[in-house]
């Protein structure tokens, strides 16, 4: 039943974690493009894609969680039963966790995609401004 549930729940947070890169695909190629306009944009944004993985899996898939069903919590206890309840709780966690390590990764990545976009864009305009003076000058 053990082997069942970590097969369930890898499988979920595979699911949880494709479909959020799918999700994300677009919008991240357009920001690295836009920040970096350059080729390695696009390694950046498999870097980012190969991560969505890494996290959502990591995080949906809680080892240390589902140990708790193979080994017992004290002594006087024995190992938790993996009812239907049980069944629904873990499913339910694998989803959450998954998809809030993934926010979690994405809100990092968005902010500091917005300070590299704040700063491209400084150093756009005073190009722009150095370049409209040398024009006037002459």
């Amino acid at each position: 039943m053990f082997l069942t549930l970590l097969v369930v729940t890898l499988s979920l947070s595979v699911a949880v974690s494709y479909t959020a890169a799918r999700v994300f695909r677009k919008p991240i190629g357009e920001i690295f493009s836009r920040i970096i306009q350059d080729s390695i944009s696009a390694a950046w944004q498999r870097y980012i894609m190969f991560a969505t993985y890494v996290v959502g899996i990591s995080g949906g898939v809680r080892l240390y969680e589902l140990e708790r069903y193979i080994t017992p919590q004290q002594i006087e206890m024995g190992v938790l039963t993996l009812s239907g309840e049980r069944w629904i709780l873990e499913i339910y966690r694998t989803l959450i966790a998954s998809l809030q390590s993934i926010a979690w990764m994405y809100l990092l990545v968005f902010i500091v995609a917005l300070i590299a976009y704040v700063i491209v864009r400084g150093f756009e305009l005073k190009h722009k401004k150095g370049t409209g003076e040398s024009k006037n000058e002459q």
